[in-house]
């Protein structure tokens, strides 16, 4: 929990930028390995894991824009992306190397050291080389796509102030009911699981966010045989069917005529108490569906609850003028500049008022 508080130290200038990398880091990252890369540490170090992240996951969308004859050509010679992509992969492994060997020595809480203690249908240990892919799976999954998500979400709530509100209402209702109404009580801790639970239009909100704006705004799917989609089109063995994540969250024919509106009301129960995703499971795609939803679909929310609430409850945000908010066409739905805002520390007035700026 004392990640949560060190990026406080940094929200506490007039302008920063919530571009997603610190704070992903620091969790995503310690979650499986139980290996903090010090992104949040007061002096910014330059960490080489997250360098090699980023720069291998731009290399890999290289391979999806241009014919595979190129990349190919690049990868027998060591040349170009295809150059970066092999070392940006090295370092990524040797990190997750270290983290697996450590956590051999000194077991803790952390997904490897649970998976340590685990066995295949052989009753054999898991050896090294799985325990780095199921680390690094976590990772890939979920490093870039929350932390885009909270970008799109601070967005669209400074853009939508009756919005912001109600959420920091909700957020305030809550704690005042678990804390007390002083609220010195709401922002000594984070908050627990319980408190997050009870936050549904925040979850509305975010499930909003995420409908217009999906971390990973297309996907893609091998056919394993021979098979025919609902409207009869054939799709043949080997082939790849591509649908846009991005393009179905914006359907009239699906979401109705305010499809391009920022309405979290549209996720609650009518009397508003409860969060209602749509009977039809594939209508919300952002964590997939079906038998091959998004393991880490709860451990998303709970993460960006936790975030949204911390930042909401202590600042208001506003745009900084003449920043341009622009898309970046990758695997995950970056924001092209990040997203830069100025912060004005929040005088929390009560549970259940508008909560106005200092």
């Amino acid at each position: 929990m004392s990640n949560l508080s060190a990026i406080f130290y940094y929200l506490k200038v007039s302008r920063v930028w919530i571009t997603g990398i610190t704070l992903p880091d620091s969790v995503i990252v310690n979650f499986p390995t139980g290996k903090d890369p010090e992104t949040l540490s007061p002096d910014l170090p330059d960490n080489p894991f997250s360098k090699a992240f980023d720069n291998a996951t731009e290399a890999t969308l290289q391979r999806l824009l241009y014919p595979s004859f190129l990349w190919k050509l690049q990868n027998t010679f060591d040349l170009g992306s295809e150059k970066q992509l092999r070392r940006s992969l090295a370092i990524v492994g040797n990190y997750m190397d270290d983290a697996v060997a450590d956590r051999k020595a000194r077991p803790s809480d952390d997904l490897i050291s649970r998976f340590l203690n685990k066995r295949d249908v052989d009753g054999n240990p898991f050896p090294s080389s799985v325990l780095q892919h199921i680390a690094l799976n976590f990772v890939l999954a979920g490093r870039d796509t929350s932390s885009v998500a909270l970008s799109w979400f601070f967005w669209l709530v400074m853009n939508n102030p009756e919005v912001e509100d109600k959420i920091v209402n909700e957020i305030t209702t809550v704690l005042s009911e678990t804390r007390g109404i002083d609220p010195k009580l709401w922002v000594e801790e984070p908050l627990v699981f319980d408190e997050a639970e009870k936050l549904v239009y925040l979850k509305a909100a975010l499930a909003e966010t995420l409908r217009l704006y999906p971390s990973v705004p297309l996907d893609f799917k091998y056919v394993i045989n021979d098979d025919v989609l609902p409207d009869g089109t054939f799709v043949p063995s080997g082939s790849t069917v591509t649908y846009s994540i991005y393009s179905v969250g914006r359907m009239k024919t699906i979401w109705g005529e305010d499809c391009m509106e920022f309405k979290p009301d549209r996720w609650l129960s009518s009397d508003q108490t409860r969060f209602e995703p749509p009977k039809d499971g594939y209508k919300f795609v952002a964590f997939n569906a079906g038998p091959r939803t998004c393991l880490g679909k709860d451990l998303a929310y709970l993460q960006m609850k936790s975030v949204a609430s911390a930042v909401l409850l202590r600042y208001r945000l506003s745009p900084v003028p003449g920043h341009r908010v622009v898309q970046k066409m990758s695997l995950t739905l970056f924001m092209k500049h990040g997203l830069k805002v100025y912060m004005q520390p929040r005088k929390l007035d009560g549970p259940g008022r508008v909560a106005t700026s200092a």
